[in-house]
């Protein structure tokens, strides 16, 4: 049986090699990679060929005006930027623990579910007396899947529609998907509508985030009108309702702080339609305990604060 400690040519690879690769990926040129990262050119040439030896295998593919990953180099950049981030991020934790005695944790959230979070987070600090220095990151669902896949986030709370590969998550809540009118419509009278009865008007919904997965399908099966708008705030949205534009299709979560007499939220049904909000990180050990303790808290608290989430107006619609 092979020793599992022997070493193998890869092990040679260094954290500055992988830092080296990582750059050059980003600056996509030799120069500019070289300048940032304070060195020769050709220093860092020889570094990367240094690689693709240890590794066995071409990760860039090099013409005069720009360099391509390899199909091999495609999945060697994923693995390195995680490591990159991770000892990165590590190393900020013990400046972080040593320097001022609190640990380092990194968090993401959608912005319709900021509210929630924010409080959440606020009463693991009351309750347990914690000091922590925390980094927040508000963006697109998509977007802080990749980075908690990278390394770049302890965890985040997204909109997903579907389980997450590669990555651990817990449900807090079910966010369903509701109509903004103006009070003089026609349909704001109603309790609820369903699908079929807005077949001929003209939608306004978010371009990104959970939306297209969510909207699209239904719009395709029931909604006979003009192409919907697609806008990127909220704020923008509730204008082209409010100027009798376009009806809005949103996440209700969106609409916990409109308070616009003009406006009215009905709630859509046949079908009703949904994303999922849920806590997610990567599976296995933690980078210190105080992130662990948190996850915990989190997935018990999140829950019993979902229905108090807003988003505020203007704020990135996601």
């Amino acid at each position: 049986m092979a020793d599992d400690a022997s070493p193998l040519p890869l092990r040679a690879l260094t954290l500055r090699q992988l830092q080296f690769f990582s750059v050059l990926v980003q600056e996509g040129q030799f120069g500019r990679a070289a300048k940032r990262l304070s060195i020769t050119q050709p220093a860092l040439s020889n570094a990367i060929k240094q690689m693709e030896k240890l590794l066995g295998a071409e990760l860039l593919t090099r013409s005069t005006h720009r360099l391509e990953l390899t199909p091999v180099g495609a999945e060697v950049l994923a693995r390195t930027d995680f490591l990159v981030n991770t000892v990165e991020v590590a190393l900020r934790d013990i400046e972080s623990t040593v320097q001022r005695g609190r640990a380092y944790v990194r968090i993401g959230v959608i912005p319709s579910a900021s509210d929630s979070v924010a409080a959440a987070v606020s009463a693991y600090l009351g309750e347990t007396g914690r000091a922590l220095e925390l980094s927040w990151r508000d963006a697109p669902s998509t977007t802080l899947l990749a980075e908690v896949r990278s390394g770049q986030l302890d965890m985040a709370v997204t909109a997903i529609t579907e389980p997450p590969g590669g990555l651990s998550s817990v449900e807090l809540l079910r966010d369903p998907l509701v109509l903004v009118v103006r009070r003089d419509h026609p349909l704001a009278a109603a309790r609820e509508v369903n699908w079929e009865a807005i077949g001929g008007e003209r939608l306004v919904l978010f371009e990104s985030g959970s939306m297209p997965a969510l909207g699209n399908p239904a719009r395709a099966q029931f909604a006979q009108g003009a192409e919907p708008y697609r806008v990127s705030y909220s704020e923008t949205l509730y204008a082209l309702v409010r100027g009798g534009l376009a009806l809005g299709l949103m996440p209700r979560l969106y609409t916990g702080s409109l308070r616009d007499p003009d406006l009215v939220v009905l709630p859509l049904s046949k079908p009703r339609i949904e994303r999922r909000v849920a806590l997610v990180y990567l599976p296995g050990p933690m980078r210190n305990v105080v992130a662990q303790e948190l996850i915990a808290f989190l997935r018990w608290r999140l829950p019993r604060l979902g229905g108090k989430a807003k988003n505020a107006p203007g704020a990135n619609a996601r």
